[in-house]
């Protein structure tokens, strides 16, 4: 079995017990493996490029500091995205208090693997098209950011990371059944914002 880092399970946790035994190349390497699928996760919860740099990052170090504890109850893979969970979840609630959920979400993903996640490629298609597609993009992840936090952890990990129902149960620490529920809450409000949208011309829907 693969990680969607692209190491083996046995890597993993062969790095991962090097990395507790003090090896640093060893958690280097993990870092190499899993931080373009950190970072894309924590860019799309906080819709800011440095701060997500900063969420990442901190988010290795407190996987780092935390090694002698992790005792592989979950793997490595769920355990290192909950940490990323639980800070971004933390900086955007913070946000919304400060600013009112006002977060740029203008700035491209960049990644030596391109974007991430389940959105449709457009190829073939002329400027004006192109232009229009991407002002819809940016319409729906604006949707996606005015969910509440725990609705909007669910989305993104499920379509946008292409996490399973169970390693996004495992990461968020919540039932199977919660989140079902919070992805089926969350897709009602994003149908009913983006309807909202189309009724005041603010998205153009292809007949």
């Amino acid at each position: 079995m693969t990680s969607d880092a692209g190491l083996s399970r046995e890597q993993v946790e062969d790095l991962v017990e090097r990395a507790r035994a003090g090896d640093r190349p060893a958690f280097a390497r993990l870092v190499d493996e899993y931080q373009d699928k950190i970072y894309g996760y924590v860019y799309r919860m906080l819709g800011d490029a440095e701060e997500a740099e900063d969420v990442a990052q901190e988010t290795f170090l407190r996987a780092f500091q935390s090694l002698p504890s992790f005792r592989g109850a979950a793997s490595f893979h769920t355990w290192l995205y909950r940490i990323a969970s639980n800070l971004s979840i933390d900086v955007a609630r913070r946000n919304r208090r400060q600013n009112d959920g006002a977060i740029s979400l203008d700035e491209p993903l960049a990644s030596e693997e391109g974007d991430y996640g389940r959105e449709i490629a457009y190829e073939g298609i002329g400027p004006e098209q192109l232009t229009a597609r991407r002002e819809t993009q940016e319409l729906v992840r604006g949707a996606i950011e005015d969910l509440p936090e725990k609705l909007r952890a669910v989305v993104v990990l499920y379509e946008l990371q292409g996490e399973s129902y169970e390693d996004i149960a495992e990461i968020l620490g919540c039932p199977l059944g919660t989140v079902k529920s919070r992805l089926f809450n969350a897709r009602a409000q994003l149908k009913d914002k983006l309807k909202q949208l189309v009724e005041v011309g603010e998205l153009e829907v292809e007949q």
